[in-house]
Order: C-alpha cells, then sequence, then structure tokens
C-alpha cells in the first residue's frame, strides 16, 4: 500500500482512481498531476516505483494544491467565520439545516438526521371525567 503525503493510497487500483483518496484531489485534478509527472493513469499503484511515486509528490507540491490538513484547516475557517458573523448560512450550519435553499418540510433527512417522532405526554395531575 503506497503513502503519497501522508496517506494511504489502494494499491489494487488504477494510479488515476487511488489519487483521489487523497483528500483535494479529485478526478481532473488527479489526470493533470498525473501528465506532469510523466505517469501512465493505467498503471496500478501498487507497480509504482519509489522514484515515480516522488514525482507525484513532487508535480502536487508544484501544481500549488491545497489538500489533506491545510485544505479541512480553510473549510473549517470558512464556517467559523460564517457563523461568527451570523450570517444566514451561518445560523443553518450551526442548526444542521440545509444551507443551499432546499426544502425542509419533507426531505432534508441527510441533514437533519432521522425523524424524531413526538408524542403527547398525558399528564398525571389532570382531572379525569369520573366523579
Amino acid at each position: 500500500m503506497p503513502r503519497i503525503l501522508g496517506v494511504d493510497i489502494p494499491g489494487e487500483k488504477r494510479i488515476d482512481v487511488s489519487l483521489r483518496y487523497v483528500y483535494g484531489i479529485g478526478p481532473s485534478n488527479a489526470k493533470v498531476i498525473l501528465q506532469r509527472a510523466n505517469i501512465d493513469p493505467s498503471v496500478r499503484a501498487k507497480d509504482l516505483s519509489e522514484q515515480q511515486l516522488s514525482q507525484i509528490v513532487h508535480s502536487i507540491q508544484e501544481g500549488k494544491y491545497v489538500i489533506e490538513g491545510d485544505l479541512r484547516r480553510e473549510i473549517g475557517m470558512n464556517l467559523k467565520r460564517l457563523q461568527s458573523i451570523k450570517c444566514y448560512r451561518g445560523i443553518r450550519h450551526m442548526r444542521g439545516l440545509p444551507v443551499r435553499g432546499q426544502r425542509t418540510s419533507t426531505n432534508a433527512r441527510t441533514r437533519k438526521g432521522p425523524r424524531k417522532t413526538v408524542g403527547v405526554q398525558r399528564n398525571p395531575n389532570a382531572k379525569t371525567g369520573i366523579h
């Protein structure tokens, strides 16, 4: 299992697919990185030599991609900023509701979590109809 920039990438998959396991590298970025490193995208990750792995790391650093910890920190800081200025998007993030204008009357289960059924509690001190 090869390691690229501290991330274990799956050895059985093609290198263009396994590069996507690095947070911040998607399909298009993976293609560009492999073109810069002069590596065939169809080769399996386990078949790469140390020199080829270092070429990939060099092309990632040369391309100035924001990846892994830096990207997570940047996204977290953006969310904190939105929440601190109490804008609409920040409030939606705080409350765990959809941020981009989706309906919430039905659906939105991914954001809101499983349904919480609200039942009626009977008051034990209430008067009964019997005299």
